[in-house]
């Protein structure tokens, strides 16, 4: 044992005071979950082993031990233990993804950043039209989407609607239409793939052969 960690021992005045660096930062099993329990101690729910039944269906597969310990901090932190919050690309998947396949602690999670923030709510529900548009072909509903987008303080989809506005009848047409143009893409990245691979050794007699051919 070096002086240092002798040191850091005998000047620690409390025993969390050892608790440093990748200590603080490493995940839990519990991390998923702990937004669940803040708002249900917030309610006034501060039995732990009741709580622990709570977020067992919802997919929690740790033990109640580590519910009690995290309860206990809130018991005797002189500040409010809450859990982290989740990360902007962690919510940014949320919203992306088809509401279907989001787990339950998911979808709880989602529910909690969306009441506390309006423009991420609004941003969803944007969004998930907008997906709903493209996935069903609805493209007559376009016009009533970016009405929508507009009445909201929302800087990014402001821009997007502005892009859209520019080239509005090709949009409505892709979102209506069965058809597309990706086979067209296809080929042309395929031609580009074999002209990429012939650089500089033959001429256009070659590619065309090799274009045919493949």
């Amino acid at each position: 044992m070096t002086w240092r960690t002798v040191k850091q021992l005998a000047d620690a005045a409390a025993p969390e005071a050892l608790f440093t660096g990748q200590w603080q930062n490493r995940p839990s099993i519990l991390d998923d979950y702990k937004r669940y329990l803040d708002d249900r101690w917030s309610e006034g729910f501060t039995n732990a082993w009741k709580l622990w039944e709570e977020i067992v269906p919802l997919g929690y597969k740790g033990s109640h031990q580590r519910v009690r310990v995290y309860l206990h901090k809130k018991r005797t932190s002189p500040r409010p233990v809450i859990a982290r919050p989740p990360s902007p690309r962690t919510v940014a998947g949320w919203v992306l993804r088809r509401p279907e396949t989001l787990t339950e602690s998911e979808q709880l999670q989602l529910k909690t950043v969306r009441t506390h923030c309006p423009e991420l709510d609004a941003l969803t529900r944007h969004v998930r039209s907008f997906a709903v548009m493209l996935t069903e072909r609805q493209g007559e509903r376009l016009l009533d989407w970016l009405d929508a987008v507009r009445q909201d303080d929302l800087p990014s989809l402001h821009t997007l609607a502005a892009g859209i506005d520019r080239d509005l009848d090709a949009v409505i047409t892709g979102l209506t239409l069965p058809w597309s143009s990706g086979a067209v893409e296809g080929h042309v990245n395929r031609i580009k793939m074999l002209k990429r691979q012939m650089f500089g050794r033959a001429g256009f007699q070659l590619l065309c052969a090799g274009v045919l051919l493949a």
